[in-house]
């Protein structure tokens, strides 16, 4: 039976079982209600600067080579999540086994939310992306203190075929770490692992995606992690954003933000401009292949 349609009917099994952990099968008057639906326009990366060239000079540049290309970026988290407790506990599908909906989320030691940090980090790509001719889907609108979610089931799913909007050519999830040890520092880049059934369909395309964002973050000066994985990539099966995906995904730690030097780069406005350059860059390398 073709993965997907072994994963299907896992997650109808699946959601029989997590019924029984929900209080309703509503999903919160505070959700985002264009979780995948496009969500594009330039004016919301007006704070990022005007400049397309990377410290190492690679330049996603005016050309559009990504017309026609469908991109899902998924800034991590949401900032209402603090709020918003009962809901991002409540148990979703997670590819097979059940997960809380989402998670707070970690900070720097100065206070900047990691949903905030991916949120400017996204706009910045989709800025990129789209002036190369991408239509970028993001799965949340907003870094809201009122709103919460979506889940990771949700995010997963989008851009996948035969869901709502676009089918997706690739998924990349940004995020950051909060790991305590004072020597971690650095990127990783986790991608799915293989698991029969749910990721073996974009498993390879997928180790493929994570070497180029790998790359496409070292040639931007900034460095791999010296406390999780190889070379800047690792690989999970417990991640539902990953194993949900029907389409190429990464999941990017983008640095510990609990590390001073990592908290320096991603609390700056041009440190969030040189990971969502890298960010299109990896993109536009990965499909241009």
């Amino acid at each position: 039976m073709p993965a997907r349609r072994r994963r299907l009917a896992v997650v109808a099994a699946a959601a029989v079982l997590l019924a029984g952990c929900q209080t309703d099968g509503s999903r919160g008057p505070a959700r985002v209600t264009s979780t995948a639906g496009p969500t594009t326009g330039s004016s919301a990366g007006s704070s990022a600067g005007s400049s397309a060239s990377t410290p190492a000079g690679r330049d996603p540049g005016p050309a559009r080579p990504l017309a026609g290309r469908v991109v899902v970026l998924d800034p991590g988290h949401q900032l209402g999540n603090r709020r918003h407790v009962a809901e991002v506990n409540r148990l979703v599908d997670a590819g097979g086994f059940a997960k809380e909906c989402n998670t707070t989320g970690t900070a720097t030691n100065s206070g900047l939310p990691e949903s905030t940090f991916t949120w400017a980090v996204a706009r910045v790509a989709r800025r990129h992306l789209e002036r190369m001719g991408a239509k970028v889907v993001l799965t949340r609108d907003t870094d809201s203190d009122d709103q919460w979610g979506p889940c990771v089931d949700e995010r997963g799913r989008v851009g996948n075929p035969g869901e709502r909007g676009p089918t997706a050519d690739v998924r990349v999830s940004i995020h950051a770490d909060g790991n305590l040890d004072p020597g971690a520092t650095g990127f990783h880049v986790i991608r799915p692992a293989l698991r029969e059934g749910w990721t073996d369909d974009i498993e390879r395309p997928s180790r493929r995606l994570a070497r180029t964002l790998r790359d496409a973050l070292v040639a931007a000066g900034i460095p791999p992690a010296t406390y999780r994985g190889a070379d800047g990539i690792d690989a999970r099966d417990d991640l539902g954003t990953l194993n949900l995906s029907d389409v190429p995904a990464v999941m990017a730690e983008l640095g510990n933000m609990r590390h001073p030097d990592d908290a320096a780069r991603m609390e700056s406005r041009a440190g969030q401009r040189r990971y969502g350059r890298a960010i299109a860059v990896a993109v536009r390398d990965y499909l241009a292949r």
